[in-house]
């Protein structure tokens, strides 16, 4: 849901990018789950909830003070640390949406009913998500844009998506 950038002020705020369409949806969630980065000095290897005692838009980004974070070392030692909830709290998808994480694991097959591989992630550059398919057998990893010009059809309950891409692409 969004990333730790640094510390804000000597507190023990932290500064927030957030990957939601609508940053601010972010700030609507009692608690966050927070993995820190792999190297850091927090970096105890697991996701660890931490309860949102403040929070606000500050610019484009989010600040929070979390509780237990106390001073600008702590809100330091969390910086690069990935945010999430827990996926009982999200909303339902809406018609015509859906989750990147329910793409994840999805066979792709382009018109031809050739396997292309699995969805390993989704990755949004800004222009439009791209979907990384990987290929256990031959390793050759794809980026195929998620967009309906190349993306034919999800169906999340037979675990697959359709698409429009040549193997050689």
């Amino acid at each position: 849901m969004g990333r730790v950038i640094g510390p804000y002020g000597v507190k023990g705020w932290v500064k927030i990018h957030a990957y939601t369409e609508n940053r601010a949806t972010l700030l609507d969630y009692p608690a966050w789950w927070i993995r820190p980065r792999a190297g850091s000095t927090n970096a105890e290897g697991g996701w660890r909830e931490y309860a949102i005692e403040a929070s606000r838009e500050h610019g484009a980004t989010l600040i929070a003070q979390l509780a237990g974070i106390g001073d600008r070392e702590a809100a330091a030692a969390l910086k690069g640390a990935d945010i999430a909830v827990p996926r009982t709290m999200l909303p339902a998808a809406g018609r015509n949406e859906i989750y990147y994480s329910d793409l994840v694991g999805l066979e792709v097959v382009n018109r031809q009913g050739a396997r292309l591989g699995k969805v390993s992630t989704v990755q949004d550059f800004g222009a439009h998500p791209v979907l990384c398919v990987m290929d256990a057998a031959t390793t050759v990893e794809r980026m195929i844009p998620f967009v309906a010009v190349y993306v034919d059809g999800v169906d999340v309950a037979a675990g697959r998506i359709d698409v429009d891409w040549q193997l050689d692409y």
